[in-house]
């Protein structure tokens, strides 16, 4: 017996719809790499705008992967080529993809 208000599970399975893209308040936000704000490549500030979090959160991190194994220069790499900047209609590995260097 359910009191807490919420109505209880029904017990049948369904798949989950996920609502909005993570940190997006009404609409579908995307991911890119920030002009402003950014300390290297824009990784760190663009995703947390993503995320909806503070840009000191991913940074510190970031910081952690890295001393706690070192997985955090590669994910930094990886997102710095894979993601693309704000305004830009296409990432740095895709523009190398289609030919058009950066």
């Amino acid at each position: 017996m359910r009191t807490g208000g919420q109505p209880a599970h029904d017990g049948a399975m369904t798949a989950h719809q996920p609502s909005a893209t993570p940190g997006a308040t009404g609409s579908l936000a995307t991911l890119r790499r920030r002009r402003d704000g950014r300390l290297v490549a824009g990784v760190a500030a663009g995703l947390a705008d993503y995320l909806g979090l503070d840009p000191t959160v991913v940074r510190l991190g970031l910081v952690a992967l890295t001393l706690l194994g070192g997985a955090g220069v590669p994910v930094y790499a990886a997102a710095w080529v894979l993601v693309p900047e704000e305004g830009a209609t296409e990432s740095i590995a895709a523009g190398l993809l289609h030919g058009r260097a950066r």
